[in-house]
């Protein structure tokens, strides 16, 4: 396989493109913000997708795509929506890559992507909120619904023997839906939550919210939130000895995480959507060859979206979006052959010769209509600073 020389910037990636005028999609993520230690990963990955099918010759009869990095802040939705209008008006992108945290890509969604009519395919907007959201169409994502990792993380907790613990959750779109459906699950498995209170991200102290938290007592916190407020309230327990088991979601993985929490996060325990098997072993590989840190969260995901832009505009027979929008349910699922990382160019030249293609991808892709997507789990634990799996759910 080809080294593929993937961009660290936009401006690089996407001025490679240009020159050939062609194909553009947006990649909308929180390259600053609670998340910026894990976007540059997720974008990475996406490109390398793109890039693949560049190397394989392009889609459409060999129109290449270029790719243009925008930053979503992850909190901001106001920033988060002039960036994607500039994405759309400015610099012509057919679809987004993106959002990536719930609130700004719901905001980006309802307030500038539906009445543009431009598709977004999140990787990592998991806001149970989503599911029932109507957006014309225009919206999609490759990670599953926080109501399923809700539901997931109350069982891994009720089947480690405890029976109360206190919740904190980030204070956004993201955060309080994750916290509803643990708490909802967690309490019909006969579980007791003894208190359930919002944080603020990137604040210096949380000494008095530890404070509520143990006052309200419980056998572990649950923190489900991001690396920086959330990894900074779980060092803050730990030093108070206000708890001693801890158990986390999606937003906080990562190895930012064990770098700023060292010790503390020993034994800690989380979820994060994955998947095993021959797909997650071909994106390692694809990723090793290129230099690309697909161990990273969402990474899978974002590979995965990126390929779902480009192979619903080959399906479609232009790269419009309306057309893409149109076709991204088509060449997700079934029926088709299989598709899996490294495989880009095959399934360019299956949809350009009116074959089907079912996307499987880095993550087991599988759209439940617009808004939804099913999906796995891994369980994971600290030990030794390191993120060790226990299972799939």
């Amino acid at each position: 396989m080809r080294k593929l020389l993937l961009a660290s910037t936009a401006i690089a990636f996407g001025a490679g493109a240009a020159m050939a005028d062609d194909i553009r999609f947006g990649v909308l993520l929180g390259f600053t913000g609670p998340i910026e230690s894990v976007t540059p990963h997720m974008a990475d990955s996406a490109e390398m997708a793109w890039q693949e099918i560049n190397e394989a010759g392009g889609i459409l009869g060999g129109q290449m795509i270029g790719s243009v990095r925008a930053d979503s802040t992850c909190l901001d939705a106001s920033a988060a929506q002039a960036a994607a209008e500039r994405l759309i008006s400015s610099d012509g992108v057919v679809g987004i890559m993106g959002a990536d945290c719930s609130g700004v890509t719901m905001a980006v969604l309802q307030n500038v992507a539906m009445s543009a009519g431009v598709p977004m395919i999140s990787p990592s907007a998991t806001s149970p909120a989503f599911t029932t959201t109507d957006s014309g169409g225009m919206f999609f994502r490759t990670a599953p619904s926080d109501a399923r990792q809700g539901a997931v993380l109350a069982e891994i907790i009720t089947e480690r023997g405890i029976s109360n613990v206190a919740v904190t959750y980030t204070n956004n779109d993201y955060g309080a839906g994750f916290a509803n459906a643990f708490v909802e699950n967690f309490e019909a498995a006969g579980g007791s939550v003894t208190t359930s209170i919002p944080h603020e991200d990137a604040r210096g102290d949380y000494s008095a919210e530890v404070g509520t938290l143990a006052s309200a007592g419980g056998d572990a916190l649950v923190i489900l939130g991001y690396t920086d407020g959330g990894g900074a309230m779980l060092r803050t327990a730990w030093e108070l000895g206000a708890f001693d088991a801890f158990f986390i979601g999606d937003g906080m993985y990562g190895d930012e995480l064990v770098e700023s929490v060292g010790e503390a996060l020993e034994g800690t325990v989380g979820t994060l959507p994955g998947a095993e098997g021959e797909m997650a072993d071909a994106f390692a590989a694809l990723g090793e060859a290129n230099n690309v840190l697909t161990a990273s969260s969402f990474t899978g995901e974002s590979y995965d979206a990126a390929a779902l832009l480009a192979l619903a505009a080959q399906a479609a027979g232009e790269a419009t979006p309306e057309g893409i929008a149109a076709n991204i349910l088509n060449v997700a699922n079934a029926p088709g052959e299989e598709i899996l990382p490294g495989e880009l160019g095959r399934a360019i030249e299956i949809l350009a010769n009116g074959g089907e293609v079912n996307y499987i991808g880095a993550t087991d892709v599988e759209l439940i209509g617009p808004g939804e997507a099913a999906g796995t789990y891994r369980e994971y634990v600290v030990e030794d600073g390191q993120f060790v799996t226990v299972r799939f759910r």
